[in-house]
């Protein structure tokens, strides 16, 4: 038996020694070759990715109105301006019978051709009554806890105030603890208008107490 070690046979240990190293660099090149086919350079990065395109990366922007119920984000919505914003007073009916209390709301119109956003809250909405020259009521006199809202408006859209009740007295920004005196009915003409913030209304909207 021959060993590595110490090679033995018939021919010179020299010969034996000569056809080991040729067979070990034989088998030492084989492993190379195979190692490099299965390890190549750079074998081991990922596949170049392709490169996003910014146009189909950003994100659409979402809709909202007021508290932003509707229309676009209130970063890309300019403020609303006259020429694009009807305010509109209005009753829920003409003439009324002496037990009966006038319903007051407005609605708001962008009658303009983009969405804009407009402050519509109760601290910035106005109702005067008036009869002739003289100023009965107004919603802005001793008012108690009114609300911001921010809204944004869509083209063409109306939003509508919730009604309230008008009692049919008097009111005065100074006597806010004062009893308030009646108005006169049997078939007096009264006119309401309403503002939000700058918007005023165009007209007024006139109704009979009877």
């Amino acid at each position: 038996m021959s060993t590595i070690r110490n090679p033995v046979g018939p021919l010179p240990p020299e010969v034996y020694w000569r056809r080991r190293l040729v067979v070990g660099l034989g088998a030492l090149a084989v492993i190379v070759i195979i190692v490099l086919i299965i390890v190549r350079p750079g074998s081991g990065e990922p596949a170049d990715q392709p490169t996003p395109d910014p146009a189909t990366t950003e994100s659409a922007a979402p809709g909202g109105e007021g508290d932003t119920e509707s229309g676009g984000a209130l970063g890309e919505v300019t403020a609303c301006t006259a020429d694009q914003i009807e305010v509109t007073p209005v009753t829920d009916s003409d003439v009324y019978g002496p037990d009966q209390q006038p319903q007051l709301s407005l609605t708001i119109t962008n009658t303009g051709a983009a969405p804009c956003t407009m402050q519509v809250g109760t601290d910035v909405q106005s109702y005067v009554i008036t009869s002739g020259s003289d100023r009965i009521w107004a919603s802005t006199d001793c008012q108690q806890e009114p609300v911001a809202a921010e809204r944004i408006l869509q083209p063409g859209e109306e939003v509508s105030s919730t009604p309230f009740p008008w009692s049919r007295t008097r009111s005065s920004p100074n006597d806010c603890d004062a009893q308030r005196a009646p108005v006169i009915a049997g078939g007096a003409t009264y006119r309401l208008s309403v503002s939000v913030g700058e918007f005023e209304s165009d007209g007024d909207r006139p109704f009979i107490l009877n």
